[in-house]
C-alpha cells in the first residue's frame, strides 16, 4: 500500500476551514458549473482533495454519488458528519498515489489544492494520476492559483499583508504573505477573526503554477487542453485573475491507442 503523506492541512484548520470557504450560494454555484461540464452524471465523479465536502456534497445532488480523496483524516471525519453526505464516498489518499480500478467521466481539483504540491513533479504525478483515472471521453477540471496575478499583488515585494472581510460584522481574515525566490513558492500565515474577538492561526505553503505549466502536466498526461476560464462564471482568462479554471479531455479512443 502506498504511503498516505498528510501536510498536516486539516490539522491546522480543523474546526474553522469552513468558515473560511462557507458552504454557501457560492458553493452550490460552483458544484452547478462542474456539474454542467460533467460529459455524463451516469459515468461517476471522482474529487482530488475533497476537505470537508464543499463541492462534493452539493455536487451529489446533480450527479449522483461523489468519491472524494483527501489526505487529511481530519478533514474527512468533518465531511463524514456533514448533512447530505451520504452522496459523497470519503476515501483517505494522496492524489499523487491513488489508484482504483474504477474509471470516471469527471475528475475534478479545485479551490487551489493542486498548488498544494510543492514541486513540478509531485503535480505532474497527481495530473496524472487524474487522468489515468478518466474514462476515454471524460474530463479533467483543474481551479488552482494563478502565478502572475499573485506575484502582481506583491507588487514587487517579497513580503505582504492584506486584510479581507468577511459579509459577517466583526470577522475577517488577515494574511501574512511571502514569496520565496523567484515566485513559485508562497508562504501565508492567516490569522482569523471572529466576531467575538477570539482569533484562530493557521499557514499554507503554495507552488504557484502559470495556466501554460498546467496545460503541459496534462499533455504529458494524454490529456488535451479543451477550456480556460478566469473564474466559475466563465470569464475569459486574464494574467490579472486571482485563480484559473482548466478543462481537459482524454480521447474517446484512448484505451485502444494505448
Amino acid at each position: 500500500m502506498n504511503a498516505i503523506a498528510d501536510i498536516g492541512y486539516g490539522r491546522q484548520f480543523d474546526g474553522w476551514y469552513d468558515r473560511l470557504f462557507p458552504k454557501d450560494g457560492a458553493a452550490a454555484g460552483v458544484a452547478k458549473k462542474i456539474a454542467d461540464l460533467h460529459p455524463d452524471h451516469s459515468t461517476g465523479t471522482l474529487e482530488f482533495g475533497v476537505g470537508t465536502g464543499r463541492i462534493a456534497v452539493p455536487l451529489s445532488g446533480h450527479v449522483g454519488r461523489v468519491t472524494g480523496v483527501d489526505s487529511s483524516e481530519e478533514m474527512l471525519a468533518t465531511l463524514r458528519a456533514e448533512p447530505g453526505a451520504a452522496g459523497v464516498e470519503p476515501v483517505h489518499g494522496d492524489i499523487r498515489t491513488y489508484t482504483s480500478d474504477e474509471r470516471y467521466g469527471l475528475v475534478y481539483c479545485v479551490c487551489g489544492t493542486l498548488s498544494m504540491l510543492l514541486t513540478p513533479e509531485d503535480q505532474q504525478l497527481a495530473v496524472r494520476r487524474a487522468a489515468d483515472l478518466l474514462r476515454p471521453g471524460g474530463r479533467l477540471v483543474i481551479e488552482t492559483h494563478n502565478k502572475p496575478a499573485v506575484l502582481a499583488l506583491h507588487e514587487g515585494r517579497t513580503r505582504d499583508t492584506y486584510f479581507t472581510p468577511y459579509p459577517e460584522p466583526g470577522t475577517g481574515l488577515q494574511t501574512h504573505s511571502t514569496l520565496l525566490p523567484e515566485g513559485s513558492l508562497w508562504l501565508c500565515s492567516h490569522v482569523w477573526y471572529e466576531s467575538d474577538g477570539t482569533t484562530r492561526v493557521g499557514s499554507e505553503a503554495s507552488r504557484l503554477t502559470t495556466p501554460d505549466e498546467i496545460d503541459a502536466y496534462a499533455r504529458n498526461a494524454g490529456l488535451e487542453p479543451e477550456q480556460r476560464f478566469a473564474g466559475w462564471d466563465e470569464s475569459p482568462y486574464s494574467e490579472q485573475s486571482a485563480m484559473f479554471v482548466s478543462v481537459y479531455t482524454k480521447a474517446a479512443d484512448a484505451e485502444a491507442a494505448a
